[in-house]
Parts: C-alpha cells; sequence; structure tokens
C-alpha cells in the first residue's frame, strides 16, 4: 500500500518553514503524493504551485477543489500548468462540496452536483488530450472549437474524485481514476460502499485501468495519544455536526451507516444548536476508531492491514501534530510500518 500526506490547511495549524520542512521529508521518505485541500481555505493550485522546487517526486494534488469554485476549462488549464511546472506530478483531486460551500461560500446554485462532476472530468481530459473544445452536455456547451495552446507534459492527469453518496461513488467508480472516501471504515467498507462500487465498475471503460481507492485517515503513533485522539474528536464532531445542515449532511449520514444512529444524531442536534463542546464530548473512541489509526505502533500497524485488506491501495495520513520535531518522525516510522 502506498503512502500520502495532506497537509493542514486552517489558520495557523503550519508555519511555511514547519510545512516545507514536513513536506521535504515525506518527499524523501517516499511518500507517493501530497494533497492539499481548498475549502474555504488558501488556494489549493498556489499552494502545491509554490512547492514544486521545493521536492524532488512526490506527485502534487489537489485535495480537493469543488467543480463549482472554477469553469472545466479553468480547472484544466490550471492542471496543465502544475503539471507542467512540476514535471508531470499533478494529480487533480475534485469534489462537488456541499450547499454550505458553494451556496454560502461562492453564492452559486447546488444545482445537480454528480451532473456537474462528471461533465468537468470529460472537459479536462478533451483539453488535456488538446482536442478542440466542441462539447454538449447537460450543464456545459462549449461550441468554440478552441484547443489548449500549451502542448501538455501529459495527455492525462489523474483524477480523483471524492464521493460519499451511493449515486457519486458509482459515477465515480465509473468514470474517475480514484476514488476518495472520507471517514472510510474498513470494517463497513464492503458493505456500505460495495453495491455503488459495483455499479460503477460495471459501466467501467477498460482503458480507465483499476480504480484507485485512496482513503484519508487520520494517524497518530504512540503510547499516549490522548491529544491526538481529542483533536480527532474535535474535527469527527464538526463533520458529524455542523458540515451541513439537519436535512443534508453527507458525513452524519454515513456515520449512521456505519451504526452510530443515536450518536450521529444527539452530536449533530448539539452542535447546530451552538453546543459544540458537549457535541465534541459524545465523540466516542469507538467513532474515532472506525475511521482512524491511532494508537501504538502494533495498534497502527495492524490498522494499516485492515485498510490494505479492505481494498485501500493508498493511505492518505492526516496528521494530528504539526510540530516536525514530531510529525517526520511519525512519518518515518509510518513508512517502516506498511
Amino acid at each position: 500500500m502506498k503512502l500520502a500526506l495532506t497537509l493542514p490547511y486552517a489558520e495557523g495549524a503550519l508555519s511555511r518553514e514547519q510545512m516545507l520542512e514536513i513536506v521535504q521529508a515525506a518527499d524523501r521518505l517516499g511518500y507517493d503524493s501530497l494533497w492539499v485541500a481548498e475549502a474555504w481555505s488558501h488556494d489549493a493550485f498556489l499552494v502545491l504551485t509554490s512547492l514544486i522546487e521545493s521536492t524532488q517526486q512526490i506527485k502534487l494534488a489537489t485535495g480537493i477543489v469543488n467543480v463549482y469554485s472554477r469553469t472545466p476549462s479553468l480547472i484544466a488549464q490550471s492542471t496543465a500548468t502544475l503539471d507542467a511546472l512540476s514535471g508531470g506530478r499533478a494529480i487533480l483531486g475534485l469534489g462537488a462540496s456541499g450547499p454550505q460551500v458553494i451556496e454560502g461560500w461562492h453564492g452559486l446554485d447546488y444545482d445537480r452536483p454528480l451532473q456537474r462532476t462528471r461533465e468537468t472530468i470529460e472537459i479536462v481530459r478533451m483539453i488535456m488530450r488538446r482536442e478542440k473544445l466542441n462539447f454538449e452536455g447537460d450543464i456545459f456547451n462549449l461550441t468554440g472549437r478552441l484547443k489548449l495552446i500549451n502542448h501538455p507534459v501529459r495527455d492525462r492527469v489523474p483524477i480523483a474524485v471524492a464521493a460519499l453518496g451511493p449515486k457519486n461513488i458509482a459515477m465515480t467508480a465509473e468514470v474517475a481514476d480514484a476514488w476518495l472516501p472520507t471517514l472510510y471504515s474498513p470494517a463497513k467498507a464492503a458493505e456500505v460502499f460495495g453495491p455503488a462500487l459495483a455499479e460503477g465498475k460495471a459501466k467501467r471503460s477498460a482503458d480507465l485501468g483499476p480504480l484507485e481507492v485512496v482513503a484519508p485517515v487520520a494517524v497518530a503513533i504512540g503510547e499516549d495519544v490522548s491529544a491526538a485522539r481529542d483533536l480527532s474528536r474535535m474535527g469527527l464532531a464538526l463533520y458529524i455536526g455542523g458540515m451541513g445542515s439537519r436535512s443534508q449532511n453527507f458525513y452524519n449520514r454515513l456515520i449512521r451507516q456505519y451504526g452510530y444512529e443515536a450518536e450521529a444524531e444527539q452530536i449533530q442536534e448539539l452542535y447546530l444548536s451552538g453546543r459544540q463542546g458537549e457535541a465534541i464530548r459524545l465523540v466516542t473512541d469507538d467513532i474515532i476508531d472506525e475511521v482512524s489509526a491511532i494508537g501504538s505502533e502494533g495498534f497502527v500497524k495492524d490498522r494499516i492491514g485492515q485498510f490494505a485488506a479492505s481494498g485501500v491501495d493508498t493511505l492518505l495520513v492526516t496528521i494530528g501534530d504539526p510540530d516536525p520535531a514530531r510529525a517526520v518522525p511519525m512519518l518515518e516510522t509510518l513508512v517502516g510500518l506498511v
């Protein structure tokens, strides 16, 4: 199984110097890819571009940019530019995000997210192949017959899609190069995700090759990981309770599918009522262990085996402690556990 690293993006999580130290360590240790989120923080393409000269071999991935924030053509232009400047190391991570971000941040209607994602992927691939852009879809109609002026380093850049709902997962399994399942449970994956994956793979073109599974996982290694667990508890409370509304929260729905219906309902009610501290305390150790790898070396090694056995190809590591003095040794230890 390959290892990848995702960078924290919250204000003050990492200084520029700390980020470079951690990124260069991951590059030196042979981590396959580096993923930079965007949400409503810094621009992912710009952050990745700033890291090109500081790295040698690690792939540079948007993790993720949403398909509403830019036109498909601009997404393709940015991807082709990142790939050219990095010498062919770009990965395009896409997602539909949710109404909270698309409507509340970008001021756009959260309209037909699956179709928009599908058409964006098709348009990006056309542009990367330098085809004349004559495209007629349900959302985009492009008849200018222009094609990319520059010749891309590669005519195909891997496209990964963050997807959780059954229809979105099926679409991803059909057309994407990789799938990013947030809050992935290796124990429940076959039951919860299996049917949708099978549906999509049945329509998948052989030209795409196998679908890669890149699972984001919070990781901390040590005998005392209480601080890492507390940090994970806070993050999970935000996702389960606050990332969406009472009627539409993809992460809350997923945790319910894992068997934590009562907990998910209570966490959401408390979080949306402004009682975040109480919501955080309701995130149990069982919920944390369902979707993370936080514990002793032996425990984490076992968890890695479980993720691999469930079909994960790349473990996308989220580090809780951004201090390079502790993060870099953990990244080194992790390499020996895979």
